[in-house]
């Protein structure tokens, strides 16, 4: 059985056009414009196992955040089904949900606004564990302990513990964000496009960072990403995202060496480097 298993998942957002704007009462814009249908993940079904690194790939627009929102239920889903660890959570209540997302997380793709900038990084680490109950009998000391390994595990140190995010560059915010994710010792992880704000260079040592954590705590991804290189160096397998659907899924070497679809070697037409 797969870690994570996704049929028919689809999400359809409503859309109003109109050139003069404003919405009546009924969510229909003034002035005659309509309502339309817009797929943002369209019949999805995809199966992630335990300890792999899926890579989902695509432009701008093809519905692959929209997808990694659905899979946590951020979200909810027009229809399909989302079973993880063979609970299907779609039918999970609001209290089942809380107990499943201790192993289901997120890193986002922008490290200036999903850290909250009143609070000090030993509140934005510590925060998970005290929500969901992972700190209690525990003392202050010993959460203090834990989150001082989680930042000793993304390559912070002690010296972060008092700081607020705006006092850290784009990179060690976003290994704040990962020591996040990771507190309540989670089984899979959504990566929304962790390095696409970052430059090169710390790029790379993010992705270098999240392949060594993976084999540190035996961790499942989901990462996302519009950059097949980043891509192609860090996953087991690649999904290919277009237009809300998912026109190729291959063990990466077929994916890159072999692609079936064309929108796929347009993808990699456009990195050459791959072609070699």
């Amino acid at each position: 059985m797969a870690l994570l298993e996704i049929r028919n998942l689809t999400k359809i957002f409503h859309q109003s056009d109109s050139p003069f704007g404003g919405k009546s009462a009924g969510g229909l814009k003034s002035g005659g414009g309509l309502t339309r249908e817009v797929r943002a993940v369209d019949d999805v079904s995809l199966d992630i196992q335990a300890g792999e690194t899926l890579g989902l790939v695509g432009e701008s627009g093809s519905g692959k955040s929209t997808l990694g929102r659905l899979i946590l239920r951020l979200i909810e889903p027009t229809s399909g089904s989302i079973s993880f660890q063979g609970r299907d959570l779609r039918s999970a209540s609001g209290a089942e949900m809380r107990r499943v997302r201790r192993d289901l997380q997120i890193i986002f793709q922008d490290p200036f606004a999903s850290l909250d900038p009143r609070f000090r990084v030993e509140d934005i680490v510590a925060e998970p564990l005290i929500i969901h109950g992972d700190s209690q009998g525990d003392s202050r000391e010993d959460i203090g302990r834990r989150v001082v390994e989680l930042l000793r595990a993304v390559g912070l140190d002690e010296s972060a513990l008092r700081r607020y995010p705006h006092e850290f560059s784009g990179g060690q915010r976003q290994r704040v964000g990962i020591a996040r994710a990771l507190a309540l010792r989670p089984k899979f992880i959504v990566c929304d496009e962790p390095v696409s704000a970052l430059d090169v260079s710390v790029g790379a040592q993010i992705v270098n960072l999240l392949a060594q954590l993976q084999r540190d705590f035996g961790l499942t991804y989901l990462f996302i990403s519009h950059s097949m290189p980043v891509v192609r160096y860090l996953s087991t397998r690649i999904a290919v995202m277009y237009r809300g659907k998912i026109v190729e899924v291959g063990d990466t070497e077929q994916i890159t060496g072999r692609p079936a679809h064309a929108y796929t070697r347009s993808l990699l037409e456009a990195t050459p480097e791959l072609l070699a």
